[in-house]
Order: C-alpha cells, then sequence, then structure tokens
C-alpha cells in the first residue's frame, strides 16, 4: 500500500491546537473533580482559567500562521486573511463568555468543568466553519459547532426553560441541517463537485446553472439563515435566548453569529459569487424582513434576553445588507459591523449577569429602574451600549451601520439603505426606552446587589472603552477588514 503524503499541518495550527487542548482540559477535569471546601468542584475552576488561556493562545496562533491565501487536506481546509479575522473575532467572542460565566455559574449552582469543554469544541467547530472549502468540510465543522450549542443551551438541566430551550434549538437545528444537506446534495448532483473553488471556476466559464443547482442553493442559503437567526428562520431564537443560562445566551449571541455570517460571506461571495443575480433578491428579503421584525418584535418585549433576540435578529438584518451588495465594499462593511456588534453584545451582557438581587438573576427591563442611583457606573456603561446599539453618533454602532449603508448606497441599493435607515430608527425606541428607565424611573424597593464580581468589571470597561474609543481609532480594525475581502475576492 502506498503511503499517502502527510498534509501541510500549518495553516490548521490553531485548530489543530484548539482540540487537544479541549481533550487535554477534559481528561485533566475527569481526574481532578473533588469538591472544595465552599462546594464548587476544583475542577470547575482549574479548566475555566485553562480554557481562558488556552483560547488566548489560540489566538496568538491565528495571528502567527495568518499571512496568504493556503489550502490543505486536500483543497478541504485553507487559510487567508478573511479566515484569520474572523477567527480572532471568534476567539475573542468565546474568552469574554468564558471569563463572564464562571461567577455566574457558581452562584446558580451550575458550574461545571464540562463548560468549558463544550465552549472549546464549538469553538473549534467555528474555525473550522470559516475555513471550509469544501461543502463536506463546511458541514462537518457546522455540525461539530451545533452539537455544542445544543448541549450549552440545556446545560442547566434542573431548570424547566433551560431544558426546554435545548430541546426547541435541537428540533429546529436538526430541521435546518437537513434543508443544508438537502441543498448540498443538489448542487453536487447537478455539479459533479462539492470543491468551492471547482465550483468558482465553473460558474466563472458562463456556465448557465441547472435549474436544480439553483434549488439546492436556495435550500443552502435557507439552513444558513437558520444558524443566522435570520427571518423566516428566527423562531428558534427567542425561545432559546430567554431558557438558556444567561452566560450561554451571551455566547449564543456572538461567536457563534459571527461564524455563521462568515460562512455566509464565504459561501455566497465564493462558489456562488458569480450566481450572485441568482441568490441576491433573496438576501434583500431576509434582509429586510429581519430588520423589521426584529425592530418591531422587541418593542413589546418585558424580558431583557428575549429583548436581545429580536435586537439580534435586527441586526443580522443589517449585516446582510453588506451581503446583498456581493462586492469587496460590503464585505468589509460586514467585518467591520460584527467586530463592534460582538464588543457591544459581551458589555450588554455582562450587564445583565451583574443584575441580582436576593441571590437570584433577575432577567426584567423593570429591574432596571432607577439604577442610575443605585449604580450609577453600571447605568453609565449600560447606557453607553444601548447608544451604540441604537446607532448614535459618535458611537462604534453609528460607525458600524454607517459602513453598512454607505456600501449599499455605493452599489445601487438605495432603497434597501432607506429601510434600513428607518428599522434603526424603530430599534432606538427599546433601546432608549431602557435608559429611560434607568435614569428616569424610581428605584425598586430591593437594590440589586453588591460589589459586581471583579470579572464582570474588567469586561465592562474593556467593552466600554472600546465602544467610546472605536471613532477615534477606528483605523486598525477597518485596515484589517479591508484585507480581509480583499482576500476573499482575490483568492
Amino acid at each position: 500500500m502506498p503511503i499517502t503524503e502527510v498534509p501541510n499541518l500549518a495553516p490548521a495550527l490553531p485548530e489543530i491546537f484548539l482540540g487537544l487542548a479541549a481533550m487535554s482540559l477534559l481528561m485533566l477535569g475527569v481526574f481532578q473533580n473533588t469538591t472544595g471546601p465552599d462546594g464548587v468542584m476544583k475542577a470547575s475552576r482549574l479548566t475555566s482559567g485553562l480554557g481562558i488561556v488556552m483560547l488566548v493562545l489560540a489566538m496568538v496562533l491565528v495571528v502567527t500562521v495568518s499571512g496568504d491565501r493556503l489550502l490543505t487536506f486536500d483543497g478541504l481546509f485553507v487559510s487567508d486573511p478573511f479566515a484569520s479575522f474572523v477567527k480572532v473575532l471568534i476567539l475573542i467572542a468565546s474568552t469574554f463568555s468564558l471569563i463572564l460565566a464562571e461567577d455566574w455559574m457558581e452562584k446558580q449552582g451550575c458550574h461545571r468543568f464540562e463548560y468549558v469543554i463544550v465552549i472549546l469544541f464549538a469553538t473549534l467547530g467555528m474555525m473550522m466553519m470559516v475555513s471550509a472549502n469544501n461543502m463536506l468540510s463546511l458541514y462537518m465543522g457546522l455540525e461539530l459547532q451545533s452539537l455544542s450549542l445544543y448541549i450549552l443551551a440545556a446545560f442547566q438541566r434542573d431548570d424547566m426553560r433551560s431544558t426546554e430551550a435545548g430541546v426547541k434549538y435541537f428540533v429546529l437545528g436538526a430541521l435546518a441541517s437537513g434543508m443544508l444537506l438537502y441543498g448540498m446534495s443538489l448542487v453536487y448532483g447537478f455539479s459533479g463537485t462539492t470543491d468551492f473553488d471547482a465550483l468558482a471556476a465553473l460558474f466563472a466559464g458562463g456556465t448557465e446553472p441547472a435549474a436544480g443547482l439553483i434549488i439546492g442553493l436556495v435550500f443552502i442559503i435557507a439552513g444558513l439563515t437558520f444558524k443566522v437567526s435570520g427571518v423566516p428562520f428566527h423562531m428558534w431564537t427567542p425561545d432559546v435566548y430567554e431558557g438558556a443560562p444567561t452566560p450561554v445566551t451571551a455566547f449564543f449571541s456572538v461567536a457563534p453569529k459571527v461564524a455563521a455570517l462568515a460562512l455566509f460571506i464565504r459561501v455566497m461571495n465564493g462558489p456562488f459569487g458569480d450566481l450572485a443575480s441568482q441568490w441576491q433578491q433573496i438576501i434583500i428579503a431576509i434582509s429586510v424582513a429581519s430588520m423589521l421584525l426584529g425592530g418591531f418584535a422587541a418593542i413589546a418585549q418585558t424580558n431583557i434576553k428575549r429583548m436581545m433576540a429580536y435586537s439580534s435578529i435586527g441586526h443580522v438584518g443589517y449585516a446582510l445588507i453588506g451581503l446583498a451588495v456581493a462586492n469587496e465594499t460590503g464585505v468589509r462593511a460586514i467585518l467591520v459591523y460584527l467586530t463592534i456588534y460582538v464588543f457591544m453584545n459581551i458589555g450588554t451582557f455582562a450587564c445583565i449577569m451583574a443584575m441580582r438581587r436576593s441571590d437570584r438573576a433577575v432577567e426584567n427591563i423593570g429591574d432596571l429602574a432607577g439604577l442610575a442611583k443605585t449604580h450609577p457606573a453600571m447605568a453609565a456603561a449600560m447606557a453607553v451600549f444601548m447608544f451604540s446599539m441604537a446607532g448614535i453618533p459618535p458611537l462604534a454602532g453609528f460607525i458600524g451601520k454607517l459602513y453598512i449603508f454607505l456600501a449599499a448606497v455605493e452599489a445601487g441599493f438605495m432603497m434597501l439603505a432607506i429601510i434600513g435607515v428607518l428599522a434603526s430608527v424603530v430599534s432606538a425606541y427599546y433601546y432608549l426606552r431602557i435608559i429611560k428607565i434607568m435614569y428616569f424611573d424610581k428605584p425598586v424597593t430591593t437594590p440589586l446587589e453588591t460589589p459586581i464580581p471583579k470579572r464582570i468589571v474588567g469586561v465592562l470597561v474593556i467593552t466600554s472603552i472600546f465602544v467610546l474609543a472605536f471613532v477615534v481609532f477606528p483605523n486598525p480594525v477597518i485596515n484589517a477588514a479591508g484585507v480581509a475581502a480583499s482576500a476573499l475576492f482575490s483568492g
């Protein structure tokens, strides 16, 4: 039997490292799983600290191996500046999520070492997704992420809401995976390949796509729309966001969202880039529906996690404007927007996780009443994030939306940009309502617990500074996003 050539492992070094790290921490957790004097498993704290270190080291490796476009594993895996940019965002989001989780999980009595392991495997799946260069490797990464997320949604297994969230997510996720696989099988059946480069070459030659292939592409878009929680495949989002443990909701709102949007960008602009005229109208419809539903549905919410769920649907709609543009400017705008979105969302969820009263977590928007009088620093941070999400200048959120709308205007999608601006005005209502409640309503009888855990304070400081200072120092992010977008179209 001939000896097969060993593939070049360098482009996939961050993924290999993270996979080995997750398995090592799993073994460590099993053998160190004894209870400390405070009733918390020693392995839980040990794996939590080491998990954060592993994610930071993986980030360093991503930056180290970043460079020209490289293929490995017979073209199944690609490493390029676009993948590196998105991987850094995913790792930042996962790191912040782990930092926030420990104190909350301990106070809720559900801090187990397996949580960190599942987060690492979910992150590994996301990194594989954004480096996929084939339908098969795409699906492998997507399922590794999805299976991990199903577990995380139901992680607080003694809580009925968390169990329900896990079941709903699993059932609807399985449906989405089925649609995605069916679409992939149609594309393969009508094109004869699952390789992204081969598909791009096939359509670049002016080949008229078969009707069956277009139907397959529609199914793929439907599956990916579920993963980014775009309308009309958004129905799982509010229930899962509300029912899942708050640190899990914080993780769901950033890392999987960034990874799924990056995958959407790579699939649409890579193998199917020359078929833009066939899929642009679908993306525009999803974008408009997501912006409008996210904006209007969030107004009626009283639970802040459900409000953030509809808010995330709206933000996906804004990001999809950049995808509908189908050019380098649009992709750069999405990457800038996603970077800002990660910091805004993580900061907001840090505030939500600091909301505790009588040793229990509180989630109702009304519980923020008078926060400016009882916790002025936290109220100020929350106000910064709410103003930014509403797109109020000169905060970072305004810059993100500006780039998205400018990309649409430059490409001639004037009506899409106008709808985006109007939807942004609607969404400003429920963001500003929270500020009004914090600063003008009478404080509730029992104030929130103090002091706020140092980990949460640290995250609030970092994210607040980013949102406030982005307008002064935007060039590092904008330039990096430009390089990443250029690599995607020049590859």
